[in-house]
């Protein structure tokens, strides 16, 4: 089984600081769910892992976050492509859970859960915490310029991760290496 993990906020859609808390915040960036589509039909299992810690904060409800991921999978859906599982970590960031990036809890749990080994699969984050959870697993850590990926780019110390602008960016040199 081909995987590939994908952060959600800066990724997938528009991030905020102020949190993603409703259907309605959620926008996609463009050609992401083109990019989703893409890996789709390249026969990849698409796998999201994602921080919320707005639930932590009180910011929104289990109930909301599952609607955010429905109007996504429908996004995604109508776009052509679909999701293999989405994991997510409701913790706030003192909660010292397992789960929360950068600890490699939900990339271990999709691997228990699919029966997949991580090694080498691409991780696609636009965080440092995306990318130090992907080299824990001993994935491989892919950035994007979206939503903190600039920054971050820019924190970066490891010439060895490939960075790219967006993930249709991502996705199409992950596609052509094949």
């Amino acid at each position: 089984m081909r995987v590939v993990i994908l952060d959600r906020d800066g990724v997938i859609n528009e991030d905020s600081d102020a949190f993603i808390k409703t259907p309605d915040e959620w926008i996609p960036i463009p050609g992401s769910l083109e990019a989703i589509a893409d890996l789709h039909h390249a026969d990849y299992h698409v796998v999201i892992a994602t921080n919320q810690s707005g639930i932590a904060r009180g910011l929104l409800d289990l109930d909301t976050l599952a609607r955010i991921h429905q109007k996504m999978r429908e996004r995604i859906y109508e776009a052509g492509g679909a999701l293999e599982a989405i994991f997510f970590c409701p913790h706030g960031p003192d909660d010292n859970c397992e789960c929360r990036k950068p600890k490699p809890g939900m990339y271990l749990e999709a691997s228990a859960r699919l029966g997949i080994p991580l090694r080498d699969i691409p991780i696609i984050g636009d965080s440092l915490r995306d990318l130090e959870a992907a080299e824990i697993v001993r994935a491989q850590p892919i950035l994007v310029r979206t939503g903190k990926g600039k920054q971050t780019e820019q924190a970066l110390t490891d010439d060895n991760i490939p960075v790219f602008d967006d993930l249709s960016s991502a996705v199409a040199c992950l596609l052509a290496e094949e």
